[in-house]
């Protein structure tokens, strides 16, 4: 069939054009006496005319077809974990117990269901879910609607039985666009109730992943409630230990606390635990079915933990021994799990001080990074105190040794020569030049808790969060602090000055970062002995304690026999699809940091699966630090063995990693998604009780439009040729004729 895409304006010209044309012509041929060859020449001249016309006019020749299938009807069906909940309530029938989502489309999974359909079109049946290795872990409703596109390409509409709970994959919106571009509608039906079930859940449980004996042990968790009052109950710490045959066996009395949560909130609170001996134990957090509560398979959870001896090596340098600096050494060489070692630079002795725990020297580099946590008090690098090569040294422990390093300045001032090295990368605050040597005042000062350090470990003085902050505002006030403006970018301000501002808002005092591998903090006043005020040891020598652990805790996760190899990977206790990063150190036999070299981490998976990484060198300025990343794609205890090829040393580690639940029973269905897939398809969203409506409406779908196959003649080369071809002819017989 020929058609001509014309519009009104180009058919009024060609007419136009056409009739003038073949007047002129008739007019010539008229002139020539009605000569045989002149009335030929204009016969194609006016032939010619009229192909040019009807070229503007798009000519095509089309031919229409109908499919040699029947088209289809893809009825997808959700089988993801989210379906297993149960809250289906018949609205006929409103007294039966409710139905999980799954049972209620059972009986339209038969394609006998969809008679009503199959008299004009076929029917397919298919599930979905996800392309993850357990299909009922996730669900990908984009890649269904994908699929059922490319496999079916009489396809002529989707009924889509889901809860609308995606949580992988692209966006349904994606697949649902291409749909609507071949006029396919999306007919959801939508199972499931819009509103949470009565539940409370325990949400996540961090504890650390190790531990020192007679050491107390602050577990953070959170706890969701979906009910509708205010739930007083107690949660239940349980601990049992895993010997060597991986047996469990139960520790101790479970330990109860008593725990408010709030109606449709979240708790977030923190319970102890205090280990008598080394070894690995499991940690499980319970809390009891609430009257009402209609899920009860996620009121627990259960983590890891390995508990070992402490050796944490602490160095404090200072200049002058003041009041701070004396209360410190005191409550670490106090603590048994902390070796102290003190290099006093005082200005006015020729000599550096000594006695038990004191050095002569700056460490050499060995000897550094052999620490774990370095205090920097009232130093620089000045005459007599750090040298250049001293603060570079500092900065490799922390950023390529997985070290901790405490700013601690005085009100002499020395620490702002350390922004003139290499230091001033890792001061995690923005010092006031034009007051070195801080502000002092004879009125007592306080410290104000930011958000951060309200949920902070650091500050953290009593396990319940208004007992903590009570205890903040009533300790002992500081009469100096340093004159900090801000903190830098990446840093995390957890107290800052009560009532003091800088231009940049109230002044920072405890601000933590980390830099590469290890953590920082800065302690912007130098009273905190003072908070032995009348409960002697109690807050100050918890909250050192703390700084120092928490510095410290990586570097102390594995170590290899010899100590020339350390294993630490970040974040420390991840997630199924986080991206760990794997941090080895490794030192030559001589105590110096490897700069380049062979380090390889073979990695065997809770199902026995091996994988290898080969770790690369940092950096030029990361000394002896090789890194490399790892996916974990399931939930359960790994074995790293690393290896160096150079030393010949290996280090065994075992990382728990936590299983990721995308889906979770008890959550609101998503009927906005359904709606939007509808929406774009131009199809409708439903709820299942509505299926009859929906199954009349697609076997009243029209039939599929005929395949049409179109020859555009006006762009086709050929018409292009004719038109020059019979130009040629038109000139040449004018040549012969004379006329030219």
């Amino acid at each position: 069939m020929m058609k001509f895409l014309w519009t009104t304006p180009t058919l009024i010209f060609s007419g136009v054009i056409f009739l003038i044309s073949a007047a002129l012509c008739f007019w010539s041929w008229q002139r020539s006496g009605f000569s045989k060859g002149m009335g030929l020449l204009e016969g194609l001249r006016l032939l010619l005319i009229a192909m040019a016309l009807a070229t503007l006019n798009q000519p095509e020749w089309t031919e229409e077809t109908k499919p040699e299938q029947r088209p289809k009807i893809a009825v997808l069906y959700d089988e993801s974990g989210s379906m297993a909940t149960k809250d289906v309530i018949n609205p006929e029938t409103p007294s039966e117990a409710p139905k999980t989502r799954s049972e209620v489309i059972v009986p339209l999974l038969s394609e006998d269901a969809w008679k009503s359909v199959d008299e004009r079109m076929d029917v397919v049946v298919e599930s979905f879910s996800s392309n993850l290795p357990k299909p009922p872990e996730a669900t990908d409703i984009d890649a269904a609607l994908e699929k059922m596109l490319q496999e079916h390409p009489t396809l002529r509409g989707i009924v889509l039985m889901s809860d609308g709970d995606w949580n992988i994959g692209n966006s349904p919106s994606a697949a649902a666009t291409k749909l609507r571009t071949r006029k396919i509608p999306v007919y959801a039906l939508g199972v499931g109730s819009e509103s949470r079930l009565p539940d409370v859940e325990v949400v996540s449980v961090d504890a650390p992943t190790s531990g020192v004996p007679a050491k107390t042990i602050r577990i953070p968790f959170v706890i969701s409630s979906a009910m509708a009052r205010d739930v007083d109950t107690l949660i239940t710490l349980s601990v049992s230990e895993v010997n060597e045959d991986g047996n469990e066996v139960a520790t101790g009395a479970p330990k109860n606390q008593p725990i408010s949560i709030p109606a449709m909130g979240r708790l977030r609170d923190t319970i102890e635990w205090r280990p008598k001996k080394v070894g690995n134990y499991k940690l499980t957090l319970t809390v009891p079915e609430t009257q009402g509560e209609l899920l009860k398979d996620n009121n627990e959870q259960t983590v890891p933990i390995k508990i070992s001896e402490e050796a944490l090596k602490v160095l404090i340098v200072e200049s002058f021994p003041r009041w701070e600096f004396r209360y410190i050494r005191n409550a670490l060489e106090r603590d048994p799990g902390v070796e102290v070692n003190c290099l006093m630079f005082h200005p006015n002795l020729s000599s550096r001080g000594g006695g038990r725990g004191y050095l002569k020297d700056f460490p050499t580099e060995e000897e550094l990074f052999k620490y774990d946590v370095v205090f920097l008090g009232d130093v620089g690098a000045t005459t007599n105190q750090l040298t250049v090569e001293n603060c570079e040294q500092i900065r490799q422990l922390v950023r390529s040794h997985a070290g901790g390093l405490v700013f601690l300045p005085g009100f002499r001032g020395n620490q702002m020569t350390l922004l003139e090295t290499k230091l001033e990368e890792l001061y995690p605050v923005q010092m006031d030049p034009a007051q070195p040597k801080g502000w002092g005042s004879p009125r007592p000062s306080q410290f104000e808790l930011t958000e951060s350090g309200r949920r902070s470990l650091l500050t953290r003085l009593s396990g319940q969060d208004d007992e903590n902050v009570r205890i903040w505002s009533t300790l002992p006030g500081f009469h100096w602090y340093a004159a900090a403006l801000r903190a830098k970018a990446g840093s995390e301000t957890l107290a800052t000055h009560r009532t003091e501002t800088s231009r940049f808002g109230r002044v920072p005092l405890i601000v933590a970062k980390t830099s590469g591998t290890g953590k920082i903090v800065f302690m912007g006043s130098d009273g905190a002995w003072r908070w032995r005020e009348g409960v002697e040891d109690l807050y100050h020598y918890r909250f050192w304690g703390q700084v120092v652990r928490w510095m410290a805790y990586q570097r102390n996760i594995s170590e290899a026999e010899g100590g020339n190899m350390r294993f630490y990977p970040t974040p420390e206790r991840p997630s199924v699809g986080d991206v760990v990063t794997l941090n080895v150190n490794v030192m030559t036999d001589s105590g110096e940091p490897l700069q380049n070299g062979t380090v390889m981490v073979q990695i065997e998976s809770p199902s026995g699966q091996t994988d290898t990484v080969r770790l690369a060198p940092a950096g030029e300025d990361m000394w002896g630090l090789f890194n490399g990343t790892f996916e974990p794609k399931e939930g359960g205890e790994y074995l790293f063995v690393t290896k160096c090829r150079e030393t010949g040393a290996t280090l065994n580690t075992r990382l728990s990693v936590q299983g990721l639940a995308r889906e979770k029973i008890g959550q609101p269905a998503r009927y906005d998604v359904l709606d939007e897939i509808a929406r774009i398809t131009r199809g409708r969203n439903a709820s299942i009780h509505d299926v009859n409506e929906i199954m009349q409406e697609v076997a009243e779908l029209p039939e599929p439009e005929p395949i049409v196959s179109r020859v555009r003649i006006w762009s086709h080369p050929l018409w292009g040729g004719a038109i020059v071809l019979l130009l040629a002819l038109f000139w040449t017989g004018r040549k012969m004729i004379g006329v030219v």
